[in-house]
């Protein structure tokens, strides 16, 4: 993707400055033989030196580089990354500016160097909420982060929305930004700059901490296969379904303990699970009886039927069955049903 090589570049600006700060640049970067990067008490013990002392080596030797001749020679090729992370966004997580260009470890640290090193580019480190990125202006840095906490801050803690859904939410929070920032390639590579935003292997984005996104057991697995699903689904089917959607051995067993212990997961026939939050209530088939007079009052053997037929998926008869319960249910002469007093 690049005319230069990063190698070359990096030693030539490095061949103005004096040994010692040649050598704190070379290993603070990894621009030796390895690509090993040293921190700053670690090159302190080796030449004897305080870790602030050799922070100042570091900004001098940068600043020198800056200053000298021959970084003047080198305009083409900062002009030449500078027009990468234009046509990439102005504003790319450092992980995605490296993908487009290398994958080779060693060739990554110089382009870090070079881009440390070249005046066009400021770097802003990662926080709780974003990574580390590379921008031209710092300004479009800073509406593209204000726009994704305002996205994050949309979405509730444990709701899913989609590709097309997260993409228009963070179009509306950029407001009137140039055009050519409403790129969906764009827009894809500034969600990978949050922290806080995420997608889970079925290409929906949510909360990076909720375990619709981040799933790491059986029961995550199982809760984004019956969601996608879309109605109840027998245990068998669901463990069959992690298998065939995320690659994971799920075994029929395991799947159905799982989906017993989780409160997303609720049982509306038999072996047949439903999520909660589609409105579906716990209990057996005389809790639901009893929720369903509770909230409606008096109604005939039809409507109760119908109503249960919501919320479980059982036979009429096991239905009629449960009503014959006189503890519970009592029948009216005009043929409704109440609950005992």
């Amino acid at each position: 993707m690049i005319t230069f090589k990063p190698k070359q570049v990096s030693k030539k600006l490095l061949s103005v400055l004096p040994d010692r700060a040649r050598d704190v640049l070379e290993k603070r970067f990894g621009l030796g033989k390895s690509p090993e990067t040293y921190t700053l008490e670690a090159i302190g013990k080796i030449y004897g030196i305080t870790r602030e002392r050799v922070r100042q080596i570091e900004n001098y030797g940068i600043q020198a580089i800056q200053k000298s001749d021959v970084y003047d020679e080198f305009v083409e090729n900062f002009n030449e990354l500078k027009t990468i992370i234009d046509d990439l966004g102005g504003v790319i997580s450092e992980r995605d500016l490296f993908d487009e260009i290398t994958k080779d470890v060693s060739l990554r640290n110089h382009l870090y160097f070079i881009l440390v090193v070249g005046d066009p580019f400021y770097r802003v480190k990662e926080n709780n909420a974003f990574a580390d990125r590379w921008c031209l202006e710092q300004k479009l840095s800073q509406t593209v982060e204000k726009a994704l906490q305002n996205v994050f801050d949309s979405l509730d803690e444990d709701e899913l929305v989609s590709e097309d859904e997260i993409l228009a939410r963070l179009k509306n929070a950029l407001g009137d930004i140039e055009e050519c920032y409403r790129d969906e390639k764009v827009l894809k590579r500034w969600l990978g700059l949050s922290k806080q935003i995420d997608c889970n292997p079925l290409g929906e984005w949510g909360h990076a901490s909720s375990p619709n996104v981040r799933a790491k057991g059986i029961r995550d697995y199982a809760y984004l296969a019956v969601k996608r699903h879309g109605s109840p689904m027998h245990f068998k089917e669901v463990a069959d379904a992690i298998n065939e959607l995320f690659d994971k051995k799920a075994h029929v067993a395991t799947t159905h303990n799982e989906l017993i212990k989780d409160k997303r997961f609720v049982l509306v026939g038999r072996g047949l699970y439903a999520l909660t939050e589609w409105g579906y209530s716990a209990g057996v088939v005389k809790d639901v009886l009893r929720d369903i007079l509770t909230k409606y009052g008096p109604l005939t053997r039809e409507e109760i039927i119908d109503k249960v037929r919501k919320e479980r998926y059982v036979k009429d008869n096991t239905i009629v069955v449960n009503l014959q319960d006189a503890s519970i249910f009592k029948k009216l002469p005009d043929g409704n049903y109440i609950l005992t007093e």
